[in-house]
């Protein structure tokens, strides 16, 4: 076997073997991670990425002979903590993931010592509080149960009781629940007649995400006006579930799978149907795109809804390439410094959003394309909060320079996440709103 220094080819994924009880075995995970931190330790390109590398490069140097052999096989908790799954070292920087030989996964080899975390029953009561995304946004919606919750969430003294009892940084920004659900607000689609381009379906079924549906349903409506402007008709998702990533993240893959058996039926039928189906949130797109198909990659219907997966941009300029998107701007957004979410990154589909920014008249788009340290739960969590932000800094300068009229992020999470950031470091105040937004504010929607 010749051993070379890096890929030349892109990166591989192998399906992820989880129902295979060797996946939990504990030795066996240990002595894999054992190997792979030995030839993380010996590169060390990823150390500016996120907290895993310091974590772990510091444990190995804290040895007596700093070898990875010397550090305890329980400190390598400390290292997985810091991981939240954005697979950017795997897509950006690692030289030897599949197919070389090495076949580093490290995103995915965290991943499963989460599960192994979870299986061993040792993930706390907050990080499966806060995964249940959809059981709190049903309890949250309820009208009363919304102002109690919008009131305790934007109290100093509740803040601190829900650090101390759940372990809820006080100081992080938590999204407010909306008084009416997307659902509820969203009206059918008007009966225009399905455009087929050669690059895209001429009908949409949007997935709208536990976020949309629960936090910021305006969001949704926003994306709604553009294909309504654009003459596109749309379907909603009926009954929808969580996508399952913060229950991936936690570890908690038998519910990811369950959301799985929920979701993938109706979603295969659209997909069958021709239609494309569309998510307002980057995560949520990965994980139909990516992660459900390589935990169950000899499901059709799971293979069926990975192809006719789009993120919304990817899909409006698709659909300008077509001949078929609407290009009558009313309103200049001036400048607009865009951050590119790392579930955006992953998906490689290039910087569509910039390139639909782009197109309006009178816009001006800086591109930050770095982590902003919020990922999902992690960055909210007491222990981790304060290195969420310190991860987050190079984005909050980068997105205050030229003086920007809008901040923007196709994570509507991380976008409030670099707002808090920048506000902290007391750079001016800037207006944020989700692409989406801003795209149907310039159409004078």
């Amino acid at each position: 076997m010749t051993l070379r220094e890096g890929n030349l080819e892109a990166p591989t994924r192998h399906p992820l073997d989880w129902k295979n009880p060797e996946f939990y075995d504990r030795d066996n995970l240990e002595a894999e991670m054992e190997r792979v931190f030995d030839l993380c330790h010996g590169c060390r390109r990823c150390v500016n990425l996120c907290g895993s590398f310091p974590a772990l490069f510091d444990l190995v140097d804290a040895t007596e002979d700093g070898e990875v052999a010397g550090v305890a096989k329980a400190d390598y908790q400390q290292v997985v903590d810091q991981c939240y799954l954005c697979d950017v070292c795997y897509m950006t920087k690692c030289p030897y993931t599949p197919p070389h030989p090495w076949n580093i996964d490290f995103p995915h080899l965290m991943l499963r010592a989460k599960a192994v975390h979870f299986k061993e029953g040792k993930s706390s009561l907050r990080d499966k509080f806060l995964s249940s995304t959809d059981a709190l946004g049903h309890f949250a919606g309820i009208p009363i149960v919304t102002q109690a919750v919008n009131a305790l969430n934007s109290t100093g003294v509740a803040r601190l009781a829900m650090e101390g009892a759940l372990g809820v940084d006080k100081k992080a920004w938590i999204p407010e629940y909306a008084s009416k659900t997307f659902p509820q607000l969203a009206k059918a689609s008007a009966a225009h007649a399905v455009k087929d381009g050669q690059r895209t379906p001429g009908k949409v079924a949007i997935y709208a995400t536990c976020y949309i549906n629960y936090n910021e349903p305006g969001i949704g409506q926003d994306l709604i006006k553009i294909l309504n402007h654009n003459q596109i008709p749309y379907a909603l998702v009926d009954k929808e579930a969580c996508c399952g990533m913060p229950k991936l993240e936690l570890g908690d893959l038998e519910s990811v799978k369950a959301n799985k058996e929920i979701n993938i039926p109706k979603l295969a039928k659209l997909a069958r149907e021709g239609y494309a189906i569309v998510t307002p949130i980057p995560s949520c797109t990965l994980m139909f795109k990516q992660e459900l198909p390589l935990m169950f990659p000899e499901d059709a219907d799971v293979q069926a809804v990975k192809e006719a997966m789009w993120d919304p941009f990817e899909y409006f300029i698709a659909r300008s390439k077509d001949g078929l998107l609407n290009q009558d701007f009313k309103e200049e957004l001036g400048h607009v410094s865009y951050h590119v979410a790392c579930h955006s990154r992953v998906q490689n589909v290039g910087q569509k959003t910039a390139e639909a920014l782009k197109l309006i008249p009178g816009t001006e788009v800086n591109v930050v394309e770095r982590c902003s340290g919020h990922s999902g739960t992690w960055g909210v969590k007491k222990e981790f909060h304060t290195m969420a932000m310190k991860i987050g800094r190079p984005v909050f300068r980068s997105m205050a320079e030229e003086s920007p009229n809008y901040i923007s992020s196709d994570c509507q999470l991380a976008g409030h996440h670099i707002a808090q950031g920048m506000d902290e470091l007391g750079l001016p105040k800037v207006a944020m709103a989700h692409p989406l937004t801003l795209m149907a504010k310039a159409y004078g929607l």
